[in-house]
């Protein structure tokens, strides 16, 4: 049975003329909070001095008697800033400052929007569709969704199934906000996408991680799954292909992991496939949902066009479930960031109506680059790449060259000294593994231009071949 999550609104009753203490020292009406050692008697008469006082006694207040100290919330002090995001910025201001920088920390494809989708924008904005939406997606988007889910993974929806946001990670932080209570666990597979746990966090949840190993191709194994399952257990976070490491869940692993979940019936599924159209060698993608019919109604199956039709600046995410779960996450919705771009909806429903063609092509050519940096990193000291089935990063192992020292003389003890050590020396960037929950590793980017590999990949096999 699906529940939204409990939700406690107090109302501060005043008198009337009087104004009402808080317990933080605060009085409401506006009142700034009593400053430290001086008693309300002894405000009150500077405050008085200062109305009388004649044009030349005036003075500006102080910066501590005028600012008001800033403090995060309990709740946002939790959850730590996007560690990709991070990395990103710092290329940039280094590649700002005049330095020689090679980004591979970037999670967006290099190639453009198709171009019968900005066409399509560019009809909508002349046609005057320019105004607020529905709160969760215009309906000939939701159509071409639904549309979607059958023609592609064999799922039927109806359209009040189905949640239009303003990016993936809003359909997830939505989704989070809507049924997690306090001490709500969400299991999630280790290496994880950086803003699952945070989301999880900052909606009050508590992350449960189940650490995977690279030579099982980081996939959760059923029985460290039901391992990690408790009374608690709210949601399990599944990401095929992933983001960080490339991995993808067979359909006979899917299966697997579904038999666990059918024991623990107060478990709900979160599936992100947002990278589904980005795999190679032939394999077939598959989605819970889809593998195990009978976890359809705890199920929501999360996508968009970002990855696959290179709109990751167009900001729209997608997922269908249970209508319950949907009108719970449009409520959320509601108060938040209200409807998506309408611009970018009608975009969307081009790009999921229109040719598709390009898609396994621009797969095509990721995977010849997979290829290249797989090959290029297994020849650099002390790194060890293993071959994803899908996206377009890889997630190396630096254990090799962890405890060895650079030619600067810095002692290299985790992966994000490596990752540091080499944005220094090489101006190469990259993730560390740290950020994804599974060290020593570090995460890179292949979204880019096979002569930027190259380079790129050139220049960490000189830094692994000067560390000693």
């Amino acid at each position: 049975m699906f529940h939204i999550c409990s939700v406690t609104v107090k109302l501060a009753v005043g008198v009337p003329g009087r104004r009402r203490r808080h317990e933080d020292g605060h009085l409401g009406g506006g009142a700034r909070k009593w400053e430290a050692g001086v008693t309300p008697t002894a405000v009150s008469r500077r405050t008085l001095r200062r109305r009388h006082a004649g044009p030349k006694e005036r003075r500006s207040p102080s910066p501590d008697e005028s600012a008001p100290m800033f403090s995060e919330s309990a709740n946002l002090r939790r959850v730590k800033p996007s560690a990709t995001t991070g990395a990103a910025a710092k290329a940039r201001a280094l590649r700002a400052a005049g330095r020689d920088i090679i980004s591979l920390d970037a999670g967006e494809p290099d190639f453009d929007t198709p171009e019968n989708v900005k066409a399509a924008a560019v009809r909508a904005i002349r046609d005057g569709k320019t105004k607020y939406t529905d709160t969760d997606g215009i309906p000939e988007l939701k159509a071409a969704i639904v549309a979607k889910f059958a023609r592609e993974n064999g799922l039927t929806y109806k359209t009040p199934q189905v949640n239009v946001s303003p990016g993936g990670k809003p359909v997830i932080f939505n989704a989070m906000m809507a049924t997690l209570n306090p001490g709500d666990e969400v299991v999630i597979p280790a290496p994880y996408w950086v803003s699952y746990p945070d989301m999880v966090l900052m909606a009050g949840g508590e992350p449960v991680y189940v650490p995977t190993r690279a030579e099982e191709g980081f996939r959760v194994r059923p029985e460290a799954l039901e391992a990690a399952i408790t009374p608690r257990t709210r949601w399990l976070i599944l990401n095929s292909p992933s983001n960080p490491t490339g991995g993808a869940y067979r359909r006979s692993e899917l299966k697997a992991l579904a038999e666990v979940l059918l024991r623990h019936p107060q478990v709900w599924i979160l599936t992100d496939d947002m990278y589904e159209h980005l795999v190679f060698g032939g394999f077939e993608f598959a989605t819970i949902a889809q593998v195990e019919p009978a976890l359809y109604e705890r199920t929501l199956t999360m996508n968009g066009v970002s990855k696959a039709y290179a709109m990751t600046g167009w900001r729209i995410g997608y997922a269908a479930g249970p209508e319950p779960l949907i009108t719970a996450m449009r409520k959320v919705m509601s108060q938040s960031t209200s409807n998506p771009s309408s611009i970018s909806q009608w975009a969307a429903v081009e790009a999921l109506n229109g040719p598709q063609d390009f898609i396994p092509a621009n797969a095509k050519v990721f995977e010849g680059r997979r290829d290249l940096v797989v090959s290029m990193l297994n020849q650099a000291a002390g790194l060890k790449c293993p071959t994803p089935e899908g996206a377009f990063y890889v997630y190396p192992s630096c254990a090799g060259l962890i405890g060895k020292t650079t030619p600067g003389g810095r002692t290299i003890a985790s992966d994000f000294d490596f990752a540091e050590e080499l944005l220094e020396a090489e101006g190469v960037s990259v993730v560390f593994g740290e950020a994804f929950g599974l060290s020593p590793f570090f995460r890179i980017s292949y979204a880019t231009s096979n002569a930027l590999l190259e380079d790129a990949c050139s220049r960490i096999q000189r830094f692994c071949g000067s560390v000693r």
